[in-house]
Parts: structure tokens; C-alpha cells; sequence
């Protein structure tokens, strides 16, 4: 049995088995990119790949769903959104659209606000791809697109997994400063005084809780429907704002412990996609096609417009 040659490692040698790991070239890439395409898509792109995707439960408000294609397969789904109307990355970020500063708002400021959002912005709410084809370059290449196909003269962007996986800064978009959740400290404290557990750890605090007698479980979780409904904006505004307390109440105590554990250890990261294909001179977005090749993205830097030349030549070749 002969060993590797000096461009590859011996990762395994024995008698049995012979594993080696070969050197790539610098630029290898997938052989099946320039078949990929990506182009509108529907709720049942999103329904067909959601279980792969942390977040499967729910979709925000107004979905827009994109999808990636090869060969006729959906292999990804992208996911738009309607803007949350407070945010606080967008409020540090872009200081005039900061809410009641120096309590001069009114009706008709708070009006205009919303609906300048709603006209110039969408969340990128989710993204999605098949396990078969992840780590070939498709996923940040495909969010670039779809960024650019929405017409949205600013796309936003809020993900705790960015801190760890860079793929949303490779598509272009751009982040502000990480920083705890408002609720952390106030949180811990509330965990360490109920549980023995690590609070970040969900199936140790479940085991808790079900262990506990009923009248303490009863007092437990009626202290964690108060904790997380007292310092969840998100129970007090859009469409929840009419609901007081009875959505929160109604939540099953797994459930109500995710967003527990959310509200205080989640430190997303907020970042902002400056559409280059939005025309600000006209106030209008720049026609694009309704489907576009993956390696479109690979034409122009991110903040470039399209390329739409190469994309006739490619399509002429």
C-alpha cells in the first residue's frame, strides 16, 4: 500500500484502510454553479426545505419567498419580510429615523416614518439550503440576488448566527456592533434564583420544572409568563399590541421558555444591505430579470450594480 504524494496527507494508514486528504486548488468550485439559478418562488419552496432552518415554526409578516433552482429542484429558499417598526439597530444606525427624540414626535411624524419604511425597506428574514449543497458558495451568493430582486431600496438583516458563520458579509451586507440583550443581567438573575441549571440550558430547566410540585410549578411559570411579558417589546407592538397578556398566557411552557431564553441571551446582530440596484436619482428600482443565474453575483463586486451585460453575453454564448 503506497503513501500519499507530498500534495496530500495521510489522514489514516493501517492495514485496513488507507485515508488521505488531498490538496484543492485555491479556486476550486462546484461544477454544478452555472446551472443554478435563482428566481421567485412560492410558500411551498419555503414548506419543502423549513425543517432544515432553526427558526421552522413561523414566517413574519408579508413573506416574499425567493428560491434557488437547479435543474427544475428547488435546492433553497430565501424569505422577505415587512420591517419591524422599532428596532433598535436601525435606530442607531440611522439617527433620522430614530423615534420621539426630544419627545417632538407626533401622529403624523410617527405616520410618515412607517410608511418610508415600508416603501424603501424588507427584512431578510430567512434563508434556507438543501445540507446536500452547503459550503459550495451558494448561500451568499443567492442572498446577494435576491437582494437585489426585491426592488427594496434597503434591505435589513438580523441573525445571532452571523457571529459565527460569515456568509451574510460575504453577500454584502454590512453590521453594526454586537451587544447583549437589554434583558441579560435582569434575566440571570431571574434564572439563578429558580433553577440550578445553566440557564441557556433548555432540556435541564424542562427536567426542573416538571419535577417541581404542581403548586410551584404553577408559581414558577406564572413568574415566567410575568418576567418575559413585562420586558418583551415584541408582546407590546405590531399586532400583539391589542392582546395584553392573553397570547402570553396561552403560550405552552416549552414554548414560553424558547422566548424566555430569547429575550434574554439573544444579542442578534443588525446589519443593512444598501440595494446598489435601486435607482435613488428616480426613486425607483432598476429592472432586473425575473430569473438569475447564480454566477451573476460573481460579475461585480456587492455594492456594483448588476452587470447586465455579461448576463446577455452568457446568454448569447
Amino acid at each position: 500500500m503506497t503513501r500519499a504524494a507530498s500534495d496530500s496527507m495521510v489522514v489514516l494508514d493501517n492495514e485496513d484502510i488507507l485515508v488521505e486528504r488531498h490538496k484543492m486548488p485555491d479556486k476550486h468550485a462546484l461544477s454544478l454553479l452555472p446551472e443554478i439559478y435563482v428566481e421567485r418562488g412560492t410558500k411551498d419552496d419555503w414548506d419543502l426545505l423549513h425543517e432544515l432552518h432553526y427558526k421552522a415554526e413561523n414566517l413574519g409578516i408579508g413573506p416574499r419567498i425567493f428560491r434557488c433552482v437547479l435543474n427544475g429542484r428547488t435546492i433553497g429558499a430565501g424569505v422577505m419580510t415587512v420591517p419591524k417598526m422599532l428596532l433598535s439597530g436601525r435606530n442607531e444606525l440611522f439617527t433620522n429615523l430614530r423615534p420621539n427624540q426630544g419627545g417632538r414626535d407626533t401622529k403624523i411624524i410617527n405616520k410618515y416614518r412607517a410608511e418610508w419604511i415600508n416603501a424603501h425597506a424588507c427584512t431578510n428574514s430567512r434563508l434556507v439550503l438543501d445540507t446536500v449543497y452547503r459550503g459550495a458558495g451558494i448561500a451568499y451568493r443567492m442572498q446577494n440576488l435576491m437582494m437585489r430582486m426585491t426592488g427594496c431600496k434597503l434591505i435589513e438583516f438580523q441573525s445571532s448566527m452571523s457571529k459565527f458563520n460569515p456568509f451574510a458579509a460575504k453577500a454584502g451586507i454590512r453590521f453594526t456592533r454586537p451587544r447583549r440583550s437589554a434583558s441579560y443581567e435582569r434575566g440571570l438573575a431571574w434564572f439563578r434564583r429558580w433553577f440550578e441549571s445553566i440557564p441557556t440550558d433548555y432540556v435541564g430547566i424542562m427536567a426542573e420544572i416538571d419535577a417541581m410540585s404542581p403548586v410551584a410549578r404553577g408559581k414558577c411559570v406564572a413568574e415566567m409568563r410575568k418576567f418575559y411579558y413585562d420586558f418583551s417589546s415584541m408582546e407590546k407592538s405590531g399586532d400583539n399590541r391589542m392582546n395584553g397578556t392573553r397570547r402570553v398566557d396561552a403560550l405552552p411552557v416549552g414554548k414560553l421558555l424558547k422566548n424566555l431564553q430569547q429575550l434574554v441571551f439573544a444579542s442578534p446582530l443588525y446589519g443593512v444591505y444598501a440595494n446598489p440596484d435601486y435607482n435613488s436619482a428616480k426613486k425607483c428600482p432598476v429592472k432586473l430579470p425575473e430569473r438569475l443565474p447564480l454566477l451573476a453575483f460573481d460579475n461585480q463586486p456587492t455594492d456594483a450594480p448588476l452587470d447586465l451585460s455579461k448576463l446577455l453575453d452568457a446568454h448569447e454564448r
